[in-house]
């Protein structure tokens, strides 16, 4: 081994000890190797300085969390007043739907029901038109017939004992006409249907057996006579007619 490697072992090796035991030579290797690291006051002010600014970092970080965490709070309050808004308003939107739809169906059944009174009025008004219309319809003709046609007319009421027309006994009304010897059995009305139709021809027939004597002719005037009446009335050849100037001598 040269020289010099010699001596670098036996330094390496004595060192710790020289520098525990002798106090100026290590301070003369401090000295010697200062420019090769920091002095440890100047360590421990960079390390301060250090700890300041993470302390300094970590405060401003503090404050952005903090201002972050009230904006958001603001804004989670912000949402929920405008939720509880937007609830109450939709719960007073329900309630006034509800309330619409009971005065709704309240008003819908006051119609129903008026509706019912005033058809049952209409009803017991168009009973009571009828058979007023009905009378002065039947003393109109019977005028124009008599003072115009010199037709003697009569209205015949007779009860029906054995109930040949209605099924059932009861009062048979019927209109004759007395023309130049002619017996013409004719019903007066304002409107007939069907059902009158055939109830004139089983009028008429039983005038026939009670007073035995048949008509020379069956006639009904009437300006609204339903098409299937007209039908029953061709069959059972009866004379129908709009007007009294229709009938024919």
């Amino acid at each position: 081994m040269s020289t010099l490697e010699s001596i670098k072992e036996t330094v390496k090796r004595e060192l710790p000890a020289w520098l525990e035991s002798d106090p100026a030579f290590r301070q003369a290797i401090l000295d010697l190797t200062a420019s090769l690291y920091s002095r440890r006051d100047e360590t421990n002010d960079w390390f301060h300085q250090t700890l300041d600014e993470m302390r300094r970092e970590r405060e401003r970080q503090d404050a952005r969390w903090r201002k972050n965490d009230e904006r958001l709070d603001r804004e989670r309050q912000e949402s929920e007043r405008k939720w509880d808004e937007q609830n109450r308003k939709w719960d007073e939107q329900n309630q006034k739907w509800e309330s619409n739809q009971a005065e709704l169906k309240s008003l819908h059944e006051e119609i129903l029901a008026l509706g019912k009174r005033i058809d049952r009025s209409i009803g017991a008004l168009g009973a009571r038109w009828g058979l007023r219309s009905e009378k002065a319809f039947r003393d109109a003709l019977a005028g124009i017939l008599e003072k115009t046609f010199g037709v003697e007319v009569l209205n015949v009421c007779e009860y029906d004992d054995e109930g040949a027309v209605f099924g059932r006994p009861d009062q048979i009304e019927l209109d004759v006409l007395i023309k130049n010897g002619l017996l013409i059995l004719c019903e007066l009305k304002s409107s007939i249907d069907k059902a009158g139709m055939y109830i004139f021809e089983r009028k008429a027939r039983f005038y026939e057996r009670r007073h035995d004597r048949q008509a020379d002719r069956l006639i009904v005037i009437s300006p609204m006579i339903d098409s299937r009446a007209q039908d029953v009335a061709r069959r059972l050849g009866i004379e129908t007619y709009g007007e009294p100037e229709e009938v024919s001598n």
